[in-house]
């Protein structure tokens, strides 16, 4: 064992070569040891409920071509679709009779007219069929529909939406330039994650883990970035193939690093558990894709946030990033009972009716949470 991983948890700030050793654990004892550390962060931080966010993924219609995503512009092979105001809507609604708390709002990135309007369409109106008792001011809304001008996120924001997830899935600009086409940059994505911050919202992002050509130290590096901007919210998961983009070469590649991959996105919850420490942090579906009780055990490794798909299941077949995505079949009614089930597996209890807002940011704004 690394008779040093002991002695940097007993430290209050971090490193990156702290950051690198803790992500270097390789035995099943060092990676426990830092489990545990994260989850005693966790429960001291954050509490350990577990807050769902129902997920509407409204349009797979984007104009990037990102080489990893399989809803890239270029991707012929699949069958665009829009969900209307109506299906988003009741939607919503089953989020909050299920005592969700919140919904998030994804989609392709478009910055057309047409586009900006209707989701500032559905976000007043989600606000406005959500509020009850229960939800006094209506579902907790989260955007995740990519890089928009300041004026338009000042709008979001306005119209309800009070969090936003921009990933910008590496904070290396050489591993960014070689998993984008050249007109979309890492300065452009950042220039927005800091737009996002200083109109106010919750400000989420997120990293790819096991790209090929990525390091240790990659990954360190982003987690000091989560760390050194403020972020209030994190979202990453293990990179899996899809076989209808150029990074399909790398199939054979992955699928052979498939456990170190798994394992370094668990990891990675952890460290971002450890050094950040009071920031939401999802599991994501992508685990649960690597293996059948992955999105448990990124709880287990210091996750608080879960999003249990609502959308429709006739589209969501065709708003697949990666292969394997699971949950295609099951309607928003089994995604929920299997949620429940999941949580309480692992000894853990969601937070029902509540936002789950980010502990990170309430410290910073405590009048406008809940």
């Amino acid at each position: 064992m690394n008779s040093n991983i002991p002695e940097i948890l007993k430290q209050d700030s971090f490193d990156k070569n702290d950051i690198v050793s803790l992500l270097s654990a390789s035995t099943p004892c060092e990676i426990e040891i830092i489990r545990k550390r994260a989850n005693e962060i966790l429960v001291r931080e954050c509490g350990p409920d577990v807050y769902c966010r129902g997920l509407v993924e409204f349009s797979n219609q984007c104009i990037n071509d990102c080489f990893y995503c399989g809803i890239r512009k270029s991707n012929s092979a699949i069958q665009r679709y829009f969900l209307n105001k109506k299906e988003i809507v009741e939607a919503a609604k089953f989020c909050a009779d299920a005592g969700y708390g919140s919904i998030v709002l994804q989609s392709g990135e478009r910055r057309d007219d047409h586009f900006i309007d209707f989701v500032e369409d559905a976000v007043k109106t989600i606000k406005k069929e959500t509020t009850n008792k229960d939800l006094p001011h209506g579902l907790g809304i989260t955007l995740c529909v990519g890089e928009q001008k300041d004026d338009v996120y000042e709008r979001f924001f306005e119209a309800g939406a009070h969090r936003y997830l921009l990933r910008i899935e590496t904070t290396s600009p050489d591993l960014f330039a070689r998993i984008h086409p050249a007109r979309q940059t890492l300065d452009s994505r950042l220039k927005c994650v800091a737009a996002l911050k200083r109109i106010g919202y919750q400000t989420g992002t997120g990293v790819m883990i096991g790209l090929p050509g990525q390091s240790m130290a990659d990954l360190a590096d982003d987690v000091l970035f989560f760390r050194d901007n403020d972020i209030d919210m994190i979202g990453m998961g293990p990179y899996i193939v899809h076989h209808q983009t150029p990074m399909a070469r790398y199939e054979l590649e992955i699928k052979n690093r498939k456990s170190d991959i798994f394992n370094s996105a668990l990891k990675m919850i952890a460290v971002v558990r450890i050094v950040c420490h009071d920031v939401n942090i999802a599991s994501t579906t992508a685990l649960q894709a690597m293996e059948p009780l992955g999105r448990e055990q990124g709880l287990e490794f210091g996750a608080n946030v879960i999003m249990p798909q609502v959308t429709p299941t006739d589209v969501r077949k065709n708003y697949m990033l990666y292969e394997g995505k699971p949950c295609l079949d099951e309607n928003a009614s089994l995604c929920r009972s299997c949620i429940e089930q999941r949580i309480k597996s692992i000894g853990r209890n969601i937070g029902s009716n509540k936002w789950g807002d980010s502990r990170h940011f309430k410290k910073k704004h405590a009048d406008f949470c809940t």
